[in-house]
């Protein structure tokens, strides 16, 4: 039976890379993100029929009509990967900041439901799958990154109440926080960042976790262990720690949102 997939966020790093991961002969993938030349590039590495739409999540009718010409040529799809997000570092004490904490929010979270929401009625009772792409940032608020913490705390609140509110129609909501993965996101921390990844690898363990239906998954597994002492450190411990941390560079400093 042909595997029907989309894919948002798919120009580049982690969701180009599940995009590989996937691609196989038979296998139908649709590919998403804001430039078509850089879906193209990766749609030319993909070993299966692949379809591009060059629409923005926040383009809330663009990512419908994407939806439903998908839903049109291939019928409903098996599995809807809400990958999009960016990064970028807020004060709350800049008020030039609050354009890019804003922005945050309108990819990271309300992207995802402007994704999932053309394909549940058409997804209902085929036993499908929606995944949406979290992160460890979401345990615990770390200074400087208040607006990408919150909007990461905000999707895995948000997918834990998609996955009850799925449950009766028949459709699995997979939660994955990833770690800390070699991409452009990642790219001008100045901190430390422990256990990181490249790219190809997070995707194929992410699919793993993906593929046995895991409700809620922390990759790799030792961030699992990090998430659970972040939940677990006290107040004044924690907030003695993060105030030694480097803060990611602001959207006004020049980080590409």
């Amino acid at each position: 039976m042909t595997q029907k997939i989309f894919i948002t966020g798919a120009s580049g790093g982690l969701g180009a890379e599940f995009a590989r991961a996937y691609a196989a002969p038979g296998k139908i993938i649709a590919i998403t993100a804001r430039r078509q030349s850089e879906l193209d590039a990766v749609a030319a590495t993909l070993d299966c029929e692949t379809v591009t739409y060059a629409v923005d999540v926040t383009d809330h009718a663009g990512l419908k009509a994407a939806a439903a010409d998908f839903i049109a040529r291939y019928g409903a799809p098996d599995l809807v990967i809400a990958n999009a997000g960016i990064s970028a570092g807020t004060l709350t004490e800049f008020e030039e900041d609050l354009p890019a904490f804003e922005r945050i929010f309108r990819v990271n979270v309300v992207g995802l439901f402007a994704t999932f929401t053309p394909f549940v009625r058409a997804m209902q009772g085929k036993g499908g799958t929606l995944v949406g792409v979290a992160s460890v940032a979401g345990i615990r608020g770390i200074p400087g990154s208040g607006g990408y913490c919150a909007s990461k705390a905000a999707v895995i609140s948000y997918l834990e109440s998609l996955r009850g509110e799925m449950k009766p129609l028949g459709i699995d909501v997979v939660t994955i926080l990833p770690g800390y993965i070699r991409t452009p996101l990642t790219e001008k921390n100045p901190y430390m960042m422990p256990f990181i990844m490249d790219a190809p690898d997070a995707a194929r363990r992410i699919r793993r976790a993906i593929d046995r239906k895991a409700s809620y998954a922390v990759v790799p597994w030792q961030m699992s262990v990090v998430a659970k002492l972040l939940r677990l450190i006290p107040n004044w411990l924690f907030d003695l720690a993060a105030a030694q941390k480097q803060r990611k560079p602001r959207a006004v400093e020049g980080q590409k949102m």
